[in-house]
This record gives structure tokens, C-alpha cells and sequence, in this order.
């Protein structure tokens, strides 16, 4: 089992995991023989990557979360977000938001029943970039940080709940702006750029809410240079947790495709993150996220600086960028079918990922 970009996947392969819709409905089932019709389904879809079975690898890939939860998730988020459109900025939201927080203990529960995280991650990023789907995915990905930040459980569970809520706001948003698939122009921006305050406005009041959640929903856009929004907060004025989301979420918005945006590999992703540590994100937190995220999934089929074709079979914490290949095609045939780990062979790198086998 590997996964593929859509537009590399073969004829007549076969789908290795059950495909869900943003509503968590079921759209393909595992086993499913992939053909012309069901591709151009998919992409109608923004669907830009599936798990297929190939003799390039017949390992398993497990889930960070069951597909179970991920979709009890994206029903509540979904739920969430309507209540509160609905309602305006009424109380009308105990029942919601204390349903957010029994779900962030799930998912930390079932993040930490996890041995290793790391080769887990890919699962958040194979639909395209809905809003409820996208509030699922930064709050795996900032528990996963969390945890190596080592967070107590009070702040963890503080830091999925808000993440999880964390662009609520977009509910008092004109949905023709939210959806809308093309480039937002300047006065649009100014308006999207409400849905922070928006956000904490709504949830302002619920004393069931703290601290640190209302700060996530209100500062997840602020910058450490101070040139973020809404209040143009500088280095430490920004809460910490709400630190973590911000670099979860711009991973997120990079890694999956929006409409008219192409999805951006996890390496360059991460690079451009890395490259932002000190301006935009915090440079402590962006140096456990390089640790902790997987710019090369296992399975992903990537060429060597030495021009060898390979396959990613196992990754490291503290070394994401350095996994052991499997090589699959080389100008040396003795090679072939042979497993290099990149931690001691310094002189070959990663050149770019493969796409098509």
C-alpha cells in the first residue's frame, strides 16, 4: 500500500483504504478497481491522493485516528459551525462546545494510544481543504506537536478544543467568500480576516470555555514580527497554544488543495515553514514541528541526488528529512531491491518526489 497523487494513479489499481466523503459518507470502498470514471469522480471531489495496492509496497499504513472517530469528528465540527451560524452570537452554544471538548479527549486519547507517531501523519491530508476537515487536521497535527513540546494533559486537551474551533468564526462569514474558487481580492481578504474576532466574539461569554481556548480562536493568525491580525500582537503577546495552531494551520492550508490552489508536498511545506521560524512562527515550535512532521511519507516514491529511484519505507524522529529507502531502479542493478538508510549515507539526498512510476 502506498499513496499516490491522483493524476499518477494507474488504470485498473486497485483502492487500499475506504474513501469518505467531508460529510463522512462513504464514496469508494476498499478493493475498488480504479478506472477513468471514478478518477474524474474524485477529482470533482478535490480529492488529490489515494492509498492504492502495488508491488511497490504491500506494507500497511495505520490511521492516526479510526476512520470512525475522524468522521464523528467532522460531523460534530460540521454541527458546530451551523449551530453557530444560526444562532448568531446568542449562548446558544454549551451543548455544542462542550461536545468539542469531550471530542479533543478522544483524539488525544487515541493520539497517545499511538507507539509512534510519525509515520502516522499522511493520514490527515488525503481530502481537499474544507473548512470542517481542515479544523480535524490542525487539531491532530498541533496535538502531535503538543505532545512533543510535552504539554501537560490540560494544556493538550486546551489546545485540541480550540484548534478544533479555531476558525469558527468563518460561520458569521459570507459563504460566498468562504467557498469562493478563486484568489480573494484585498477588500475580500480585509473581510475574511474578521473571522478571528468573529470567532471569539461567539465564544467571549461561554464560561465553559478558558482562557487559552478563547486566545487560540482570537490569535491563531498573529505573527511573531507582529504583522498578523487582529491585533498585530508581537513575540510573547501571543499565546502559546495559539503559537502551535498557527503553524498547524498554515501546514494544513499548504499540504491540501483549495479549489484553484495545488496542494503543496509536505517537504516544501515544511521547508517554507522552517524558513519563516523567528518572523511569522515561533522558533522554538517550528523546531519540534521539523521533528515531528514527515515531508516524505512512508511509502512516497522519490529520486535520489545519485539518480536512483526509491521508495520511503521508514522514517526517524529528529531526522524527517533522512528516512531509509528502498531502492527500486538504479543504473546499478545490484542495487535494486536494496534498503539505504540516508542517516548514514550523508552524500545522497532526497531530490524531489516522483509522481509517476
Amino acid at each position: 500500500m502506498r499513496l499516490v497523487p491522483l493524476e499518477s494513479v494507474r488504470i485498473n489499481s486497485y483502492l487500499a483504504k475506504t474513501l469518505y466523503d467531508i460529510e463522512g459518507r462513504v464514496l469508494l470502498n476498499e478493493g475498488t478497481k480504479i478506472n477513468t470514471v471514478l478518477i474524474e469522480k474524485l477529482r470533482s471531489f478535490n480529492i488529490d491522493l489515494l492509498y492504492i495496492i502495488d508491488d511497490l509496497s504491500n506494507d500497511d499504513i495505520k490511521n492516526i485516528i479510526k476512520p470512525d472517530l475522524r468522521n464523528k469528528a467532522l460531523e460534530l465540527i460540521n454541527s458546530t459551525f451551523k449551530n453557530a451560524e444560526i444562532s448568531g452570537l446568542s449562548n446558544d452554544n454549551d451543548e455544542y462546545l462542550k461536545s468539542v471538548y469531550l471530542l479533543a479527549e478522544e483524539l488525544l486519547d487515541a493520539i497517545l494510544s499511538n507507539d509512534d507517531l510519525l509515520p502516522y501523519l499522511v493520514d490527515i491530508r488525503n481530502l481537499n481543504l474544507n473548512t470542517y476537515n481542515h479544523c480535524v487536521n490542525v487539531a491532530i497535527i498541533s496535538l502531535v506537536v503538543g505532545i512533543n513540546l510535552k504539554l501537560n494533559r490540560t494544556e493538550l486537551l486546551n489546545l485540541a478544543t480550540g484548534a478544533l474551533i479555531h476558525d469558527i468564526g468563518k460561520a458569521f462569514i459570507y459563504k460566498g467568500l468562504v467557498m469562493k474558487d478563486a484568489p480573494l481580492t484585498y477588500d475580500e481578504f480585509e473581510l475574511m480576516k474578521n473571522h478571528c474576532q468573529k470567532g471569539y466574539n461567539y465564544i467571549e461569554n461561554n464560561a465553559f470555555i478558558n482562557n487559552d481556548i478563547k486566545m487560540i480562536v482570537l490569535q491563531h493568525h498573529e505573527r511573531i514580527d507582529g504583522l498578523g491580525y487582529p491585533n498585530g500582537l508581537f513575540g510573547n503577546q501571543i499565546n502559546k497554544l495559539a503559537k502551535i495552531v498557527s503553524i498547524a494551520d498554515i501546514y494544513d492550508m499548504l499540504t491540501s488543495q483549495k479549489y484553484y490552489i495545488q496542494s503543496m508536498c509536505a517537504s516544501d511545506a515544511l521547508e517554507y515553514i522552517m524558513s519563516h521560524a523567528g518572523t511569522i512562527f515561533d522558533f522554538n515550535i517550528v523546531k519540534v514541528f521539523s521533528k515531528v512532521i514527515v515531508p516524505f511519507p512512508y511509502g512516497t516514491v522519490v529520486r535520489l541526488s545519485n539518480g536512483d529511484l526509491g521508495i520511503v519505507k521508514e522514517t526517524f524522529s529528529n531526522f524527517p528529512l533522512r528516512p531509509n529507502i528502498k531502492i527500486i531502479k538504479s543504473n546499478i542493478k545490484e542495487n535494486e531491491g536494496t534498503t539505504i538508510s540516508l542517516i548514514n549515507e550523508l552524500s545522497i539526498v532526497i531530490s524531489h518526489i516522483e509522481k509517476v512510476v
